[in-house]
């Protein structure tokens, strides 16, 4: 897969997600093209677009879905919009092979 939806850091990755909030059940996986051919993983959280719930919902998905720490991983841009852009600290090798597993599946 060329297209990806996040950009290797010496410490982690930045993650590009679009997020939809209020869907009938959480989950990540798929690729989005936004504007200028930029990437973004989707992602669904059942959480309503209200007070942060679904930004958090959205943290504690991605943490377990990564099997990283909730406290590793924040939003750096896009915290009232859908399209987000998230800081995950770890193994950039790591990270990025699980990123891949989710893609793929």
């Amino acid at each position: 897969m060329t297209a990806k939806p996040y950009r290797r850091g010496a410490e982690g990755l930045e993650l590009f997600v679009r997020l939809q909030p209020g869907a009938s059940r959480a989950e990540l996986g798929g690729l989005r093209e936004g504007a200028g051919g930029h990437f973004f993983m989707e992602a669904r959280v059942t959480a309503p677009p209200e007070g942060g719930k679904a930004n958090a919902a959205l943290l504690k998905l991605l943490s377990k879905e990564l099997g990283l720490a909730k406290s590793r991983i924040r939003i750096t841009a896009g915290e009232s919009a859908r399209e987000k852009t998230l800081r995950l600290e770890g193994d950039p090798d790591a990270l990025s092979a699980r990123l891949e597993v989710l893609l793929s599946s």
